[in-house]
């Protein structure tokens, strides 16, 4: 593909679509064969591409390639990334974001080959370097072609610094792993020509990387092995490891007897499920999903896995600490019991699974499980009852040394003014009955 992705650069035409050894276009000449040396596919000057010719004598496997007309991807990271541009007057100008929306990026990753559009963002693969598009389109999502899409004219030839259209297509899913009980391991089955036909494959002689490629294709991490099964037919390809998919490797024209690959990528086993159970139920779910769990109650956390292969077993990891438990999973679980609940075991919780298959170690880890131990309900309502009432005692008594101190104060007063009137009562010279008595 990526030699193919060149021919159609150097004759003037977008990305490759399609690069088939069938005489599909009729035989070839015998002549030369091409070799393309230090290029750069993705380059659209070609600046740095070589060609080496040797004598083609005897070969009847010329190769054919396929061409997008109108649309192409220019310094994206892939054959299905890249600045959009779109043939004008027989050269190649950018889009602006305003006049492209996901339902034309649809029709251009369908017709450059590519999966469905992921990414669709001004400027993601750079400023456009030359005149813009001076039209819009109106995609409905259905089409073949971008130029089979209606046209609205633009008000405005210009578009602002960071707008020029950007796409990144997914790959297409033409690729699978079969037979090994998870979609990351498995024998290598591939759609060569995009009409829903799985054939297996086989490889020329970089095994490693074909298997690498396979397991990046498909998201899932690297190789961990590869094996080898029966012969049966099937289709040869070779891979230098750095490409983003099969469809970018080379291959035979047409089937043949192949050793067929098996590969195990590290991402084999699918992510295990923590949970949590506490006795009589009697839990709560509290800020930012943290499960509360009352303190002197027993719970238990159940760490369980989809039925891919049998045995294994479940790791828990304690909060912040180093202690572990690990028990066998049986049915693809394992239960682990906890008598009384006390501050020591608030934290996060996760699940390890572990599994010897493939002639490996595997293992995959499950989100946290965040838990919090408070006091119960009854534990609570008696804390709060005592602080009232303590509460509702320190008032009381407060106020009776209040009143007590003021009823005081006024029964001092009260003597006072009434030994000052009787003093006056008595007139000069006399004595009051208060100072007689004294």
């Amino acid at each position: 593909m990526q030699d193919a992705n060149i021919v159609c650069r150097k004759m003037g035409c977008g990305n490759v679509v399609a690069a088939l050894g069938i005489p599909h276009f009729g035989e070839g000449i015998e002549g030369y064969q091409i070799g393309f040396i230090g290029c750069s596919p993705l380059d659209s000057t070609l600046e740095k591409c070589n060609f080496a010719f040797t004598s083609g004598d005897g070969c009847r496997n010329y190769a054919n390639v396929i061409c997008s007309e109108s649309v192409r991807f220019v310094d994206g990271a892939g054959l299905c990334s890249g600045r959009v541009e779109v043939k004008s007057n027989q050269s190649w100008v950018s889009m602006c974001e305003a006049d492209f929306d996901w339902q034309d990026a649809e029709v251009v990753c369908r017709e450059l080959g590519c999966g469905a559009p992921s990414v669709l963002q001004g400027g993601l693969y750079g400023e456009a370097k030359g005149p813009i598009w001076p039209k819009g389109f109106l995609c409905k999502g259905n089409q073949s072609l971008l130029l089979d899409c209606d046209t609205s004219v633009r008000k405005n030839n210009t578009c602002l610094p960071g707008n020029a259209v950007g796409l990144t297509c997914s790959e297409p899913a033409d690729v699978r792993l079969v037979g090994g009980g998870s979609r990351c391991a498995g024998r290598v089955e591939w759609d060569k020509l995009g009409e829903g036909n799985m054939s297996a494959v086989g490889y020329y002689w970089k095994l490693k990387a074909v298997a690498d490629v396979v397991c990046r294709q498909l998201g899932c991490r690297s190789t961990v092995s590869t094996l080898l099964g029966n012969r049966t037919e099937g289709f040869e390809v070779h891979c230098d490891g750095p490409e983003d998919a099969l469809r970018e490797c080379s291959k035979a024209s047409r089937p043949t007897l192949v050793t067929p690959l098996t590969v195990i990528c590290s991402d084999l086993l699918l992510k295990p499920n923590i949970s949590l159970t506490i006795s009589m139920a009697v839990f709560s779910r509290g800020h930012q999903g943290t499960l509360e769990v009352f303190r002197g109650h027993s719970f238990t956390i159940t760490c369980s896995t989809q039925p891919q292969y049998p045995g294994g077993s479940f790791l828990l990891t304690y909060p912040d600490s180093n202690i572990t438990q690990t028990q066998p999973a049986v049915n693809h679980s394992a239960t682990f019991f906890f008598l009384t609940a006390d501050d020591s075991y608030q934290g996060n919780y996760s699940c390890v699974y572990e599994i010897y298959v493939f002639s490996h170690n595997f293992s995959s880890e499950s989100d946290l499980l965040s838990l919090t131990v408070t006091a119960s309900p009854l534990t609570a309502f008696i804390i709060r009852l005592v602080v009232v009432l303590l509460t509702s005692v320190t008032a009381n008594t407060a106020i009776c040394l209040y009143f007590k101190t003021t009823r005081r104060r006024v029964e001092g007063v009260n003597l006072e003014m009434v030994s000052l009137r009787t003093r006056a009562e008595a007139g000069p010279g006399e004595s009051s009955p208060d100072d007689r008595l004294g």
